[in-house]
């Protein structure tokens, strides 16, 4: 059905791997103290740390069996680095932490980094999977959840490794990342080596500045607002596309139309087709 409405790729878990965390309730909203396991070393010590390679990945094979002809997979994480990381530890007492106690920060990053890398490794190795998808959380409207250093110390050195390993099985990365980024973004494109970024925001700086600034050195993934897809007409929708899209053809090329963030059950449908009717155009 994806491939009939025009996907050549459907996003999917490799298996079902994840770090075990306190129980949430699912709401539209959740805070980032809520949750925690790992307060202090005990804690630590004591945590459940998974294995990758315990789990299932054989459902790769069996959807590899049934997609179609130019149709790939594109594996995403149980939530990445940093995302995991506050919700084991908790936000506040993440920041709280990188102040006492740095060198227990660090063992937790490593665990959980070490443990995605294996996941991914297992992954990128299947000939049904066309795309790595590092989809993990750093910031706010204003600034990255961690300073820019420590993102660079904590955070970055596991994304540059799964990076390097897409690309050594012939498979580009992209990162999700929601947030302000401006000032991470060279560690984005030039150290850490994505292919591509996903995630932009009206609110905090619109695609078509994101394209202008980066879009010669990495795919501008998404983008049309979703507040504005919300919102606007299908016919304004439709002319931010299009131009989107003229902008691209005009310059780097290296664009990929879609919502700037997920899109909601409650976008209006008629929102939603406005804008892949444009995509659906150019191909």
């Amino acid at each position: 059905m994806l491939f009939n409405g025009g996907y050549d790729y459907v996003s999917v878990h490799a298996s079902s791997f994840a770090f075990p965390i306190a129980h949430r309730d699912h709401k539209n909203t959740l805070s980032l103290n809520d949750g925690f396991v790992i307060t202090d070393e005990k804690s630590f010590e004591a945590y459940a740390w998974p294995n990758p390679e315990n789990f299932d990945y054989s459902g790769l094979d069996k959807m590899g069996a049934y997609m179609p002809d130019g149709m790939k997979l594109m594996i995403l994480g149980p939530c990445g680095v940093l995302e995991n990381a506050i919700a084991m530890v908790g936000y506040e007492n993440l920041c709280y932490m990188l102040a006492e106690d740095p060198e227990l920060v660090e063992r937790i990053f490593d665990e959980i980094g070490t443990r995605l890398f294996r996941y991914y490794q297992i992954a990128a190795a299947h000939d049904a999977v066309g795309l790595i998808m590092c989809n993990d959380d750093w910031g706010f409207n204003t600034q990255t959840f961690l300073s820019p250093a420590d993102m660079r110390k904590y955070v970055f050195p596991y994304h540059k490794k799964i990076a390097e390993l897409a690309h050594k099985n012939g498979k580009p990365a992209v990162l999700h990342s929601c947030g302000y980024a401006t000032e991470i973004m060279d560690d984005i494109i030039d150290e850490i080596g994505f292919n591509g970024k996903h995630s932009f925001e009206d609110s905090i700086l619109p695609v078509e500045e994101s394209y202008k600034r980066w879009g010669s050195r990495i795919t501008i993934m998404g983008g049309i607002d979703v507040d504005f897809l919300i919102r606007s007409t299908p016919e304004d929708i439709q002319k931010r596309c299009n131009a989107m899209l003229d902008m691209a053809d005009s310059q780097y090329g290296s664009y990929t139309l879609g919502s700037g963030n997920s899109v909601p059950e409650y976008i209006p449908v008629e929102n939603y087709l406005a804008m892949i009717e444009c995509a659906h155009r150019r191909r």
